[in-house]
């Protein structure tokens, strides 16, 4: 049932100290724990009493027991615990699942727990995390409870040393996150990820150590979950693809617990785009069809749009191509609702240079899908907004420039136009020597196998960007 704690085997007198302050014996702990593994599906999970007396002896079970302990004597005792508060390890998504518990609190001290680790972490470009990034079922099941987790009301902490946090500080979070954003979008995630993640830690131990109102909280663990998101994404650029995932997905609960399912959406669109990059293009929409779900009574015009021209652009690569241009044009439909101005701050990269190149690349996906005047069309509608996204760039966006360039390229290969294509390949070279991307390091590669006289067999991906409104009585998207 369990494994030894290699750090100590001295008794575990946290659980002990719980379980008599909730009157629960071994016995009653142990029936309550597998009443709960059977409601969240795991079958395989039934200790019995020896187990209990084993845990209280100092043997740490296996994933995801002490979270189910937790949970078991957090609603007995009426307050959130962590697994850490039971004299176990923090639990947090892992290599071996995202299952991180959706109870208030819980992404607090994982936030916590995740920006130490990562701050003290060496990384080096050429490391290859790819393969350890959750997939499938694995990623999706866990993150299904995130359309239906309701807002938890912060309550006012007391007997805190952190002092009082106001809206004061809530806005100097916001604008560290913009100024990060900016960075990114200037010279790529690389650069800045580590000063981003130790942001992070900071701006989470104010949840953790300070005082504030129920408003202040909510406001406080939005903000935290959009700097979170930020740190993913630069993480994801720089090639740190399990560290990436961890963030994204923990940024996700505090969003969740925040209320906010507009943030929500957002992380989920930023999760499916790397889904993308690493291929996995059944679970890139599968992420964004949760996403439109959950935030369905929240989405702003901008949102759906952006939510609908990255489903256009999996269904062109996955060979959905009249789904694709359906899908596209109801991204172009929400994009006329747009008011300047009432959008969300993580909101305002979505411009018209974005849906244009996003529902672009979907066309010159569907190029190298199709045969003769099929493949003619989207080509010269590829280029054709690829072109205007270019042009309309703001000059701030300098790896979406590069993007831009390396789709143009791709597409005028699709065309068979092998010159217009050097002559992109060459801006986007150079635009590549000014940044540092991990992604369009990806890209370049990928445009190469396809110039190749006998090129790579694979499939088609996509380059930089993040819907239909569903209906409410629409049910939640199934797991892929």
């Amino acid at each position: 049932m369990g494994r030894p704690r290699l750090d100590q085997r001295e008794p575990n007198e946290h659980l002990a100290q719980w379980q008599a302050q909730v009157s629960m014996s071994n016995a009653a702990l142990a029936r309550a724990v597998t009443k709960r593994a059977r409601a969240q599906g795991h079958r395989g999970i039934s200790p019995d009493e020896s187990s209990v007396r084993r845990w209280r002896a100092g043997e740490t079970p296996r994933h995801p027991v002490p979270q189910l302990i937790a949970e078991t004597i957090s609603e007995r005792a009426g307050t959130t615990l962590s697994p850490a508060d039971l004299g176990f390890p923090d639990l947090l998504p892992t290599a071996q699942g995202s299952g991180l518990s959706w109870l208030p609190g819980t992404s607090v001290q994982a936030l916590l727990h995740l920006t130490r680790s990562e701050v003290m972490r060496t990384h080096t470009r050429n490391s290859d995390s790819a393969s350890r990034v959750q997939k499938g079922s694995a990623l999706l099941a866990p993150l299904q409870q995130w359309a239906t987790t309701e807002p938890s009301p912060a309550a006012v902490p007391a007997g805190r040393t952190g002092g009082q946090v106001g809206a004061a500080e809530v806005e100097g979070i916001r604008a560290v996150t913009a100024m990060y954003r900016d960075v990114d979008n200037r010279h790529g995630g690389a650069h800045s990820r580590k000063a981003v993640v130790a942001q992070l830690n900071e701006a989470a131990s104010l949840l953790h150590t300070c005082t504030y109102t129920e408003r202040t909280g909510r406001d406080l663990l939005s903000a935290v979950a959009d700097l979170g998101s930020v740190a993913g994404w630069m993480s994801f650029d720089a090639g740190h693809h399990t560290s990436a995932q961890k963030l994204f997905i923990t940024s996700l609960h505090a969003a969740a617990e925040a209320g906010d399912k507009a943030l929500g959406a957002h992380i989920l669109q930023c999760m499916a785009r790397q889904m993308s990059h690493l291929e996995r293009y059944e679970d890139a929409l599968a992420l964004v069809d949760l996403a439109q779900y959950g935030a369905r009574r929240r989405l702003s015009p901008a949102t759906s749009s952006m939510l609908a021209s990255l489903e256009a652009r999996f269904q062109a690569i996955l060979g959905n191509l009249t789904d694709s241009e359906t899908a596209a044009g109801r991204a172009e439909d929400a994009f006329t609702g747009i008011v300047p101005g009432n959008e969300p701050a993580h909101m305002m990269f979505f411009d018209t240079a974005e849906l244009s190149a996003t529902i672009g690349v979907a066309h010159q996906i569907a190029a190298r899908n199709s045969e003769g005047t099929a493949r003619a069309r989207h080509a010269e509608s590829g280029i054709r907004l690829i072109q205007q996204a270019l042009d309309s760039r703001p000059a701030h966006r300098v790896r979406s420039k590069a993007f831009d360039h390396l789709a143009l390229a791709r597409t005028h290969l699709a065309a068979g136009e092998p010159e217009g294509a050097r002559q992109e390949t060459i801006h986007a070279l150079n635009l590549f020597g000014t940044i540092s991307s991990h992604r369009v390091g990806d890209r370049l590669t990928e445009l190469h196998d396809e110039a190749s006289p006998t090129p790579t067999a694979r499939r088609p991906s996509t380059s930089e960007n993040a819907s239909h409104t569903p209906s409410d009585s629409r049910s939640p998207p199934a797991v892929v």
